[in-house]
């Protein structure tokens, strides 16, 4: 920490100003404090009024207590969060196939298809009551978390109060906090709230927000445990699916070839979505299973869905490439995370798993 801010420091200032600066390190850890107070006791300020909007809402005074006591300012965080690569709108996307080949390689098929046999009675459960085929369920677990082994180590609370003080997203993270004092009101152990950076928790990576609107209990114990739990995972999960729209019965969508004549200027979707555009800029318009046939599109690697069921297109390499028709279900796969390469992915993977 300190050489880095010196090495700042001193592209920052003239030769001229060296010695008075080696002056000012001989203070040593004393300087230091100084300089790092102010955004420790901006941070308690902010803390502190946080803490009282909590209690004005009437939330429980053991659980706000529990989740506020001993909070500090963490740094890494914020670090790790202005961190994020921004997208370049100008920049032309990157290739799907290198993505494909290291997020379903056969290290997380073999692993996926391990866990699948594990929890066969408790994915014929959920999946009858939800609708959501148990492939599904362990692709987004194995993409989530490498199906429970890297689930972050972050303490939830400080993470989302440190990124509701850094201020760009502040409405959003101090929401998220306020959540989690919820969320021990409910019964969450003050301690199992640990997870990534950003404030997503467990196997299934769940904002507080999240967790308590979809979390379930899959074994009957009176916990939804999404930390420990495969049960309760696999539950949450297929609530979250039932929450965002899943269609049962219907595919996510499939692998197709495309026909060089195929006219692709006269299926270009002229709504721009609000959410996530750059990601559904890439679709086609909608089209039936029955229209695509008969447009010369020919699956490759299974049978063609009901003539009635409706889907896009999308070619992530480019045209003469592996395309893919894309249903409900898939639009349903990005509301768990708004990328195209994650979606594809995670369906790949479970056609991979529950092949």
């Amino acid at each position: 920490m300190l050489a880095r801010s010196l090495i700042i420091r001193t592209n920052a200032r003239t030769v001229g100003t060296l010695i008075a600066l080696c002056i000012a390190l001989t203070l040593g850890a004393v300087g230091l404090g100084a300089a790092q107070a102010p955004d420790e006791a901006g941070f308690q300020n902010f803390l502190a009024s946080l803490r009282q909007r909590a209690e004005s809402s009437g939330r429980s005074p053991a659980a706000i207590e529990a989740v506020f006591s001993g909070l500090t300012l963490n740094p890494r965080v914020i670090e790790l969060d202005r961190a994020q690569p921004g997208a370049n709108p100008n920049a032309p996307p990157p290739l799907f196939d290198p993505y494909r080949r290291t997020h379903v390689d056969a290290q997380r098929i073999s692993r996926g298809r391990a866990v699948f046999a594990e929890q066969r009675g408790v994915l014929a459960r959920v999946e009858r009551d939800t609708g959501v085929p148990g492939a599904i369920l362990i692709a987004i677990w194995g993409h989530e978390t490498n199906y429970g082994t890297v689930t972050g180590s972050f303490d939830i609370p400080r993470a989302l109060a440190s990124l509701a003080y850094e201020g760009r997203r502040r409405e959003l993270f101090s929401g998220e906090l306020l959540a989690a004092v919820d969320m021990v009101a409910r019964g969450v152990p003050r301690d199992q709230l640990r997870g990534s950076w950003a404030g997503a928790m467990g196997n299934p990576q769940f904002l507080p927000s999240v967790y308590l609107r979809v979390a379930r209990d899959g074994d009957g114990d009176g916990r939804a445990d999404i930390w420990s739990n495969g049960a309760d995972t696999l539950a949450s999960i297929g609530n979250y699916f039932v929450d965002a729209g899943w269609q049962a019965g219907e595919p996510w969508g499939l692998a197709v070839s495309v026909p060089d004549m195929l006219d692709r200027q006269m299926l270009v979707s002229p709504i721009v979505s609000p959410r996530c555009p750059r990601v559904f800029a890439r679709h086609s318009q909608w089209r039936t299973m029955a229209e695509w046939r008969a447009l010369g599109l020919a699956p490759q690697n299974r049978p063609w869905p009901g003539d009635h069921v409706l889907a896009t297109l999308l070619e992530p390499d480019g045209p003469g490439k592996t395309a893919y028709l894309l249903t409900g279900n898939y639009r349903v796969i990005l509301d768990y995370n708004c990328s195209n390469f994650y979606a594809l992915s995670v369906g790949l993977l479970a056609d991979a798993v529950g092949s």
